[in-house]
């Protein structure tokens, strides 16, 4: 954990080489501490903190954990004397920087032959939310990625899945398989009875259009669960 200090230290007081933007310069990002990077992009303190200061609570307000702090709200960000809107927007777009380069590479995912190849499939889009969303990935007989679709939103404890829509989605690219995919925003990815009851019904259903359910993933906190590799789906 990075402390927060007490004491007012403005960032020219520093030596050339502690300072953010001449570290970066000298020996490149990789060589910085999240606050400093932070610092870096919020620009400038206050009267009564430096932006490394600054840096550092909005890392206290995230738990010292990079994953909380992209599900920051703007309005999380500002409750922070010194925190304008201004630097609220800069922090945020670059963290959604960050995010949409993770979904660029997953994206060069272009088949699926296991649970995780899922699971890095989904995990940009929905590691961040802070509700529930329910996505369907659609498959070819070759498990070659068709698209993938959202079929709904709901709040931070469920959402609601209706099988027409799955169904309609699946026959319209004439996809073969479907890997069902949710996120749990508390981080707990034990299935729900709920989650268990709607895989079932749509299992069932694919039977009727020879259409398959090849995995169910529910994503949260850096991890998932696989309901093909629990044996649910055989059940």
């Amino acid at each position: 954990m990075e402390p927060v200090s007490n004491h007012f230290v403005g960032i020219k007081t520093l030596a050339e080489d502690e300072r953010p933007r001449e570290k970066l310069l000298k020996f490149g990002p990789a060589i910085l501490t999240n606050a400093e990077l932070i610092g870096i992009l919020i620009g400038s303190g206050n009267k009564n903190a430096s932006a490394l200061q600054l840096a550092q609570k909005i890392l206290e307000l995230a738990s010292q954990n990079l994953s909380e702090l992209s599900k920051l709200t703007l309005a999380d960000l500002t409750v922070i004397k010194g925190i304008g809107e201004a630097k609220a927007i800069t922090l945020s777009a670059a963290l959604e920087l960050g995010r949409r380069r993770r979904e660029e590479e997953a994206k060069k995912i272009v088949r699926i032959t296991n649970s995780k190849d899922s699971f890095l499939y989904f995990e940009p889009i929905l590691e961040d939310c802070r509700h529930e969303e329910f996505w369907i990935l659609l498959l070819n007989r070759n498990n070659i990625v068709l698209g993938k679709k959202r079929i709904s939103i709901g709040g931070v404890a469920g959402t609601v899945v209706d099988p027409k829509v799955v169904f309609k989605l699946a026959l319209d690219q004439l996809a073969s398989g479907i890997v069902l995919c949710h996120n749990h925003p508390s981080g707990n990815t034990s299935p729900s009875k709920q989650d268990i009851e709607i895989t079932k019904k749509l299992l069932e259903a694919g039977k009727y259009l020879d259409i398959s359910i090849n995995d169910h993933i529910i994503v949260g906190n850096k991890t998932y669960f696989s309901f093909a590799d629990n044996g649910i789906l055989n059940g």
